[in-house]
């Protein structure tokens, strides 16, 4: 599960700094989130350290009477940018001072390589697994690291158009296994009506995370 809404307003990418809580509009999404998933056979309720994650979390956790765990494997991806304001489409491309840390997307040389954060995000999902095993899980992290683990496991190039990733505030993707093997991929967005519009679209400003 990708976290709800920040409290962001001087729009910075924040990435994996301190202090950014859920505003008031990301908790009711937290709160949703649990009331949707409030009939699921969830035995386990992990999170990324940061704020965010573990906010969103401990809803759906205190509906299933259960803790939140913490995996520092789900944090969101390391960011040259972080504690900037960067964000698709506000120009900061065009900058000279950034061009020195854009010189390989594929990577990417401007934070994470996508590589890492396969292997990490894989590693927290099958402990996640072995924790609910015969179950469910709930795992809260953040909207890069759950696209490039799911570009992975969909066999997709993990380079991409930040624009065009499919993880909305407060979606869900699921992970099926069968055994040690994922088996299929499923994602719904169970609290869109509550995302403002300007957020809908992946890599809006101050998004991120």
């Amino acid at each position: 599960m990708r976290h709800g809404e920040v409290h962001n307003p001087e729009g910075i990418l924040y990435g994996r700094m301190p202090g950014y809580h859920l505003s008031e509009l990301g908790r009711e999404m937290a709160e949703r989130m649990a009331g949707h998933l409030a009939e699921r056979d969830i035995t386990h309720v992990v999170s990324s350290p940061l704020d965010r994650a573990r906010e969103t979390a401990e809803p759906i956790a205190r509906a299933h009477g259960l803790t939140v765990a913490t995996d520092g494997r789900l944090i969101e991806a390391d960011n040259i940018f972080e504690g900037k304001e960067f964000g698709v489409g506000d120009g900061a491309l065009r900058r000279p001072r950034n061009w020195r840390h854009l010189r390989n997307p594929f990577r990417p040389s401007w934070g994470e390589p996508y590589v890492h954060q396969v292997v990490r995000m894989k590693a927290a999902l099958d402990a996640a697994r072995d924790a609910a095993l015969g179950h469910e899980a709930v795992a809260v992290s953040h909207q890069l690291p759950i696209w490039i683990l799911r570009s992975f496991v969909e066999r997709r190039r993990l380079w991409h158009d930040p624009r065009r990733r499919q993880c909305t505030l407060g979606s869900l993707t699921s992970f099926t296994y069968l055994g040690d093997e994922i088996v299929s991929v499923g994602y719904s967005e169970p609290v869109i009506d509550l995302v403002p519009a300007h957020l809908r679209a992946a890599g809006a400003r101050g998004a991120g995370a």
